[in-house]
């Protein structure tokens, strides 16, 4: 029987991911034109509550099991303290090399290399960088609570951005960020980093893997 070649969003090998990462991913798929790939995501806010995450990931996994060719995770281990890496063990998927986006948006190596210096330091994504007001500001009460802002900041010195793409906006949002935490900024253009390897080698991967 020959399958009928699939719609880009509709392609035999599910991609499970952070909400965080979906605009990023449309991005990619649609640069690269890969067709390999559907595309369900998880919560973006769930990183607050890093615990829901295995678990949410199983049972994306259950629910694509024998509908698809393969499966892939993009999630770094996002503060679940390797309990992510378990159930992947458990169900047979690979998910990106890292810790976190930070990371594989760096280069996991280039970011390993920076360890040292970034010790003391906040990250930002493109995501990360449009939300900031709701999830970071909003999201730990400082805006009700301003005092507490050394309780959450005070041991950090910068703000580095890791932009995924050139954005003037981004860039001045990213700074007025800096500016509202007291820390000083610095930007990073990484792209995609090794996230767009990742998907690469999953687009190109032969489909009919189990």
């Amino acid at each position: 029987m020959v399958r009928k070649k699939p719609k880009r969003g509709e392609g035999r090998t599910l991609l499970i991911a952070c909400g965080a990462l979906a605009r990023e991913i449309t991005a990619l798929m649609e640069l690269n034109r890969w067709e390999a790939f559907t595309v369900t995501c998880l919560p973006a806010i769930w990183h607050n509550t890093p615990d829901k995450i295995p678990e949410g990931v199983r049972a994306k996994i259950h629910e694509g099991r024998g509908k698809y060719d393969r499966m892939l995770v993009l999630y770094g281990d996002c503060g679940t303290g390797g309990l992510l890496d378990k159930v992947l063990e458990e169900e047979g998927v690979q998910r990106i090399d890292g810790p976190h986006c930070y990371s594989f948006f760096s280069g996991n190596d280039a970011f390993a290399d920076r360890h040292d210096d970034d010790i003391a330091t906040f990250f930002l994504t493109d995501y990360l960088t449009r939300h900031f007001d709701h999830l970071v500001w909003q999201g730990l009460g400082l805006d009700r609570h301003p005092e507490l802002l050394p309780m959450y900041f005070g041991n950090y010195d910068k703000l580095v951005y890791l932009a995924q793409i050139e954005d003037p906006e981004l860039d001045r949002m990213a700074r007025a960020a800096a500016d509202k935490l007291g820390l000083r900024y610095e930007f990073r253009m990484t792209g995609y980093g090794d996230m767009a390897r990742f998907m690469e080698d999953g687009a190109d991967a032969p489909q009919d893997e189990g």
